[in-house]
């Protein structure tokens, strides 16, 4: 897509600090990152999401993400790492091009938070959420 940011870092007509690259994926150092090492790891051809992505780019870049996760525990001695992507901007993601953040965690206090709201107050019906996504498999 030719005016994703994304499509034009993988294209090398944007500068990036790379970390990692072959045919098909690149990994490269966040520019506004939430820790010390906070790496995106994405497919060189456009995908809008992870739900959009063919499973054998999935399949690459995740490889990929968990190799740089490791690395960051070892090389970075992070105590920890988040591997996350977000889908859509309703879910936090700004550029629509598929990408994973592998985030090392040095403590709970490093720059991201995580927190999910309790509903176990909430009247939620379990089974009948079970039966609207057990229709679409």
């Amino acid at each position: 897509m030719k005016d994703c940011v994304f499509c034009k870092i993988a294209n090398g007509m944007l500068p990036s600090t790379k970390v990692y690259e072959d045919d098909d994926v690149i990994a490269i150092l966040d520019i506004n990152p939430a820790t010390r090492g906070h790496t995106l790891v994405m497919p060189k051809t456009h995908y809008d999401n992870f739900l959009s992505t063919p499973r054998e780019i999935l399949t690459k870049v995740m490889i990929v993400a968990q190799r740089l996760g490791q690395i960051a525990m070892k090389q970075l001695h992070a105590r920890g790492v988040n591997i996350l992507t977000n889908c859509y901007p309703v879910a936090g993601q700004s550029v629509l091009h598929f990408h994973v953040h592998v985030i090392p965690r040095y403590d709970t206090t490093d720059g991201l938070q995580i927190s999910m709201k309790d509903m176990s107050e909430e009247k939620i019906n379990l089974p009948t959420i079970a039966k609207e996504i057990t229709k679409g498999m």
